[in-house]
């Protein structure tokens, strides 16, 4: 089963996904372009069904804007389904006078926003709303797993026992994917198969990516924006060496938008629905329907399916 927003779909419906986006995000890193406007989410969600996208993974975590009360209303207009996140970003996202009461019993509070509800934002330990969610996010740091990402790690790792969602991981500038697979695998004892490696597209090294996906795991490439755009150009020939060695059957395709001026239906661009009209697309005349599938319905489906027991 896969966890919506609006309830438990069998993972064979959820249909072409965007394995990785926001709708709704705000961060003190971001000043000015905060993603806040309910009206250009649901803009940007009919595009992006107008282009043939039937889901979309939310990975905005606690404490960052998702406007969770916003999004089963989203889904029903747009009729596309939407996968909530609990989890926690980096420390730097979060001010310094919040974060210890987000960090106090935080496995409890992943645990209990996948199921029972997510919480407001600024009542992290209010009463649930009622779309649950239906992954973790976390993060790490540059080339390390830091002690924040460490504690938060370990939380997911305990959310993941009980509930058995998967674990989304922000990778920062896309390193050390093995390292946090180690920690959450080796360590934590998170099957490879529930972790998804974000941003590995922002440090396009084949070799690291390759053993990952030997390892079992979900990678994430997750671009284009305009944050990205540097490394776009290296993502086809990532996608490419990943075809060749065997391993379509672990990629995953998002768009990653993190700020207002990204959008499309409100900003410039290229916004969530380009993911469609452009990358996949290309992905169906470089490498066939039958790798397109993979990326954006079969691979999906595996990906947020879990045996849920909460």
């Amino acid at each position: 089963m896969i966890r919506t927003v609006l309830g438990d779909i069998a993972a064979d419906t959820l249909g072409v996904t965007d394995s990785h986006d926001h709708l709704f995000f705000a961060s003190t890193k971001l000043p000015g372009q905060e993603l806040d406007d309910p009206a250009a989410a649901e803009a940007e969600l009919r595009a992006f069904a107008a282009a043939g996208g039937q889901a979309l993974a939310q990975w905005t975590p606690i404490g960052l804007g998702r406007r969770a009360e916003e999004l089963p209303a989203l889904s029903e207009a747009a009729g596309v389904h939407i996968i909530a996140a609990t989890g926690l970003h980096q420390a730097v996202h979060y001010s310094p006078e919040k974060l210890p009461r987000l960090l106090d019993g935080l496995a409890e509070r992943f645990i209990a926003e996948l199921g029972e509800g997510l919480r407001g934002d600024e009542e992290p330990d209010g009463p649930p709303l009622p779309p649950r969610a239906g992954l973790i996010k976390v993060a790490g740091d540059f080339h390390q797993v830091d002690r924040h990402a460490s504690v938060v790690f370990e939380a997911a790792a305990a959310a993941h026992h009980a509930t058995g969602s998967a674990v989304a991981v922000h990778l920062e500038g896309g390193t050390h994917p093995l390292g946090v697979l180690r920690t959450l695998h080796d360590r934590l004892g998170v099957p490879a198969g529930s972790v998804i490696l974000g941003h590995l597209n922002r440090f396009p090294d084949p070799g690291p990516h390759r053993e990952a996906a030997e390892a079992g795991a979900f990678l994430g490439f997750d671009g284009p924006s305009r944050a990205n755009h540097a490394t776009d150009w290296h993502l086809f020939d990532l996608l490419g060496s990943l075809v060749e060695s065997g391993h379509a059957d672990h990629v995953l395709l998002g768009g990653d938008t993190t700020s207002a001026a990204a959008r499309a239906a409100s900003g410039g661009g290229p916004g969530i629905p380009f993911l469609l009209t452009d990358i996949r697309a290309r992905v169906q005349r470089d490498f066939g329907p039958e790798v397109a599938g993979a990326f954006f319905r079969r691979n999906p489906a595996r990906a947020f399916d879990a045996d849920w027991r909460v």
